[in-house]
C-alpha cells in the first residue's frame, strides 16, 4: 500500500508561531513529542546519532505501535468569501469536522472530514457522531500497529457512507505518527517533490462575474482555470467566452458535476471546437450512474476532440475504479480523500497507475487541514497529472496555523513533520 522506500533525514525541532485571527487568541504551542514507540524498530529509532531512519508508509503500518491518549472531533465552520455554486449544490460556508488525535508520546495529529451536500454521504451532525464513535474506539485500542488500527477504522466506518469521517480519522492518525518519527508527509508518501501547482475553480456565476474572477486569478499567476458548468448549456458557453476574453491563454478544465446528458456534453465540446477552444479535461460530464453515457462521452471526446474525460462522482470505491478500467469508461480518475478515505485512495491510485490511466487529485470545500494532507500526498507521490486543491483560497478566513506556504498557485511543504497544519483547539467548538 503506497511507497515503501526508506528515507533518512535530520528533522529540526517543531517551531510553531501564531497568526492574527479569531482562531488564535492566547494560543500556547503544544509540547514537544516524546520519543516514539515503534514495535519492530524502537531501538534504532531512539538513537540520537546518526540521524533517524524514517520508514516508508507500508513498513510504518506494520511496525509502529499506536497508543492514543486523547481523540476528539469538533465542528469546523468557516464562511466562504462568496457563495459556491456547482450543478448539484450551493453552499455559503464550510461545515466540516476537525479531528484531533494525541498519542501517549505527546505527538498530535490533525485531520478534517469535509461535508458537501449532495456529494458526501454525511452531514455535519452524522459526521460528528461517527467521529465520536471512532475516537472512543481509538482511545480503547492501545498498542495496536498503525496498519491494524487503520484497517479496524475502515471496518468501523465502511464504504462511501462514512468515507469522509474515515478520511479525517485516517489523516489525524497518520499525521500523529509522522510527527512521532519526525518526517514530513510528502517524504513519507514517496519524496518525489515538496511542492505542487494547483488550478483554481470558478463556480457557476454570470459571465461578467466569471470574467472578473478570471482576470483576478490571471494576475495571481493561475494558468489553469477549472470552470463549473452543467446547469445551463448556453450560459456555460457565454461564461467560457467571457473568460477567454480576459485570460486568453489559460488552460481550461470543465467540471459538469453530473449536470449534462451525454448529448449535451458532446454539444459543449462541439461548440468549444467551433470557438477553437480545447479543454485539457472534461470532468464528470454525466450522472454518476450513467456508465453508458460516461463511456460514450469519453470515446467521442478523445477520438473527435482530443479531450480527456475524468470520472469523479462515478468513482467512489475500488469497485467503481475497476469498472472504469475494465470497460474503458474514462481516461482519468479524480482522487478525493473524502470520497474514498486515505487507504482506499491509495488502492485506487495503485490500480490507475498499473492500468495506464491518468490521475487527478481534488477535494470537497476544505480548509488547509485536509488540503494540506492531500497536497503532501500529491507532492510525495508525484503521479498526478491534474491538481485541484484550491478551496482554502475561497474561504473568508483561514483557521489553520502553520502548514504549507502559498504563493499564487504554488504550494510549498517546508514543515519538518507531518502535514504541519494545526488548529487552536479551544476556539474550535
Amino acid at each position: 500500500m503506497g511507497p515503501s522506500a526508506l528515507f533518512s533525514s535530520q528533522s529540526p525541532p517543531l517551531c510553531f508561531s501564531s497568526s492574527i485571527s479569531k482562531f488564535t487568541t492566547n494560543y500556547l504551542p503544544p509540547p514537544q513529542c516524546k520519543p516514539p514507540t515503534v514495535a519492530a524498530v524502537s531501538a534504532s529509532m531512539a538513537a540520537a546519532s546518526p540521524p533517524p531512519t524514517c520508514l516508508g508508509f507500508k513498513n510504518l503500518m506494520e511496525t509502529f505501535a499506536v497508543d492514543v491518549q486523547r481523540a476528539e472531533g469538533r465542528p469546523l465552520n468557516v464562511a466562504l468569501k462568496s457563495a459556491f455554486t456547482i450543478a448539484s449544490s450551493r453552499i455559503e460556508g464550510v461545515e466540516n469536522v476537525a479531528i484531533r488525535i494525541e498519542l501517549s508520546n505527546g505527538c498530535v495529529g490533525w485531520g478534517e472530514s469535509p461535508v458537501l451536500p449532495h456529494v458526501t454521504a454525511e452531514d455535519q451532525t452524522t459526521a460528528l457522531a461517527k467521529a465520536a464513535d471512532a475516537c472512543l474506539f481509538l482511545k480503547n485500542s492501545s498498542g495496536k500497529t498503525l496498519g491494524l488500527l487503520l484497517n479496524q477504522i475502515n471496518a468501523l466506518l465502511p464504504g462511501h457512507s462514512f468515507a469522509s469521517v474515515r478520511a479525517g480519522i485516517e489523516m489525524a492518525l497518520i499525521d500523529a505518527v509522522a510527527n512521532s518519527i519526525g518526517i514530513p508527509l510528502w517524504r513519507l508518501a514517496g519524496g518525489v517533490s515538496n511542492e505542487i501547482t494547483t488550478d483554481i475553480t470558478i463556480p457557476i456565476v454570470s459571465p461578467n462575474e466569471a470574467a472578473e474572477l478570471a482576470s483576478k486569478y490571471r494576475a495571481q499567476g493561475f494558468e489553469t482555470l477549472k470552470l463549473k458548468v452543467g446547469k445551463n448549456l448556453n450560459v456555460d458557453i457565454q461564461v467560457l467566452q467571457a473568460i477567454r476574453n480576459v485570460h486568453p491563454h489559460c488552460s481550461f478544465i470543465l467540471d459538469a458535476n453530473e449536470g449534462y446528458s451525454s448529448d449535451e456534453a458532446i454539444q459543449v465540446l462541439q461548440k468549444l471546437h467551433e470557438m477553437e477552444v480545447t479543454p485539457i479535461l472534461f470532468e464528470q460530464p454525466v450522472h454518476r450512474d450513467d456508465w453508458k453515457g460516461l463511456g460514450h462521452v469519453s470515446k467521442v471526446a478523445k477520438n473527435k476532440y482530443g479531450v480527456s474525460v475524468a470520472a469523479d462522482e462515478s468513482c467512489r470505491s475500488l469497485e467503481d475504479a475497476k469498472k472504469i478500467v475494465n470497460e474503458n469508461l474514462a481516461h482519468v480518475i479524480n482522487i478525493k480523500l473524502a470520497k474514498m478515505g486515505v487507504l482506499g485512495s491509495l488502492e485506487i491510485i495503485d490500480l490507475a497507475r498499473s492500468s495506464g490511466l491518468d490521475l487527478m487529485i481534488g477535494g470537497m470545500v476544505e480548509t488547509r487541514l485536509a488540503m494540506g494532507f492531500a497536497g503532501h500526498l500529491a507532492a510525495g507521490l508525484g503521479c498526478f497529472k491534474f491538481i485541484d486543491l484550491d478551496t482554502p483560497i475561497l474561504l473568508a478566513e483561514d483557521p489553520v496555523l502553520e502548514g504549507y506556504e502559498v504563493s499564487g498557485p504554488v504550494y510549498k511543504f517546508t514543515n519538518a513533520r507531518g502535514h504541519g497544519g494545526f488548529l487552536h483547539w479551544d476556539n474550535i467548538a
